[in-house]
């Protein structure tokens, strides 16, 4: 299974060219992926983000991907600024060419913070099918300026795999032939993880390690617990090597200083010899990041 996750930056590149079919063909020449998680799709916004006039990145992105199921990731959602026109709309967007069984949008923690500017975030969260498993992918992208924030949503998202974990142990019981077909259903959502993001936050911070903690039972417990924890792929698939810069590899306006890395993979610790390999496209400029592939054996 191959997976490729990109923070688009609204589809612009270094060119300050926005061109959402260049992103989708970007993707296509770095793999014969199977889900695709994007950060910063935007519709709507006619102002405010450089180069783009409002146009639906979404569907623009669908329609390059015709073969692809598209799930919806909104976390920033405001009026049309014209009467009759489309809602101002900024978050992520994953696509899957894999069945897609449920999906889950987590809006983030967002306590105030009045030193720094801050946006709503979103974890979305797909539940698909492989041949061997069921599998969730989360994809999300943390708050930049405020690191009291941005704990905050790592916390969340460590809550959500302990919720996940508790999810796949009752599933079994919770099942009745009167809920079949109904919202009531009880469905897989599986333990087995991987999350995807732009953190915003270095191999340094202590969010990357707090990321991959062990992680207590929605009922306290921790190590038994039965909740498989975090674990970053590149460091699996190149141990003791320093992660490839994800940042300021080709946009040395926004980020002039040396490149760095925000963007990871990470798995569940039970898929962790399945990781096959992790690499940066380091070449396209089509954004100010860059994509990062996992590869995983079924």
């Amino acid at each position: 299974m191959k997976l490729i996750t990109w923070n688009i930056q609204w589809c612009r590149g270094c060119d300050g060219r926005v061109d959402p079919a260049r992103i989708a063909r970007t993707c296509r020449d770095m793999a014969d992926f199977d889900v695709l998680c994007l950060q910063e799709v935007a519709r709507g916004f006619d102002s405010g983000l450089e180069g783009s006039f409002g146009e639906d990145q979404f569907r623009l992105l669908a329609d390059a991907l015709p073969e692809y199921t598209l799930i919806e990731g909104i976390a920033t959602d405001r009026a049309a600024n014209t009467v009759g026109g489309p809602r101002r709309q900024f978050g992520n967007a994953v696509f899957s060419r894999l069945p897609v069984l449920q999906a889950h949008r987590h809006l983030l923690p967002w306590p105030a913070d009045a030193n720094q500017p801050s946006m709503q975030r979103v974890a979305m969260e797909i539940i698909i099918r492989l041949q061997s498993q069921e599998l969730r992918v989360t994809t999300t992208h943390l708050e930049y300026y405020s690191t009291m924030q941005r704990a905050a949503q790592v916390e969340r998202l460590r809550d959500l795999q302990a919720e996940a974990a508790g999810h796949s142990r009752v599933r079994s019981a919770q099942r009745r032939s009167d809920h079949i077909d109904s919202p009531f259903e009880a469905r897989a959502r599986p333990a087995s993880a991987i999350l995807t993001a732009d953190f915003n936050f270095l191999p340094s911070d202590p969010s990357y390690a707090r990321l991959q903690a062990p992680i207590a039972s929605m009922s306290g417990a921790v190590g038994d617990s039965g909740v498989p924890a975090y674990r970053d792929a590149w460091a699996l698939a190149h141990p003791g090597v320093v992660h490839a810069p994800t940042v300021g590899v080709h946009d040395k306006v926004q980020w002039p200083g040396a490149p760095f890395c925000f963007d990871f993979i990470f798995v569940t610790e039970d898929l962790a010899p399945r990781v096959e390999s992790v690499t940066v496209n380091a070449l396209t400029d089509a954004s100010d990041h860059q994509p990062v592939l996992l590869q995983l054996a079924e």
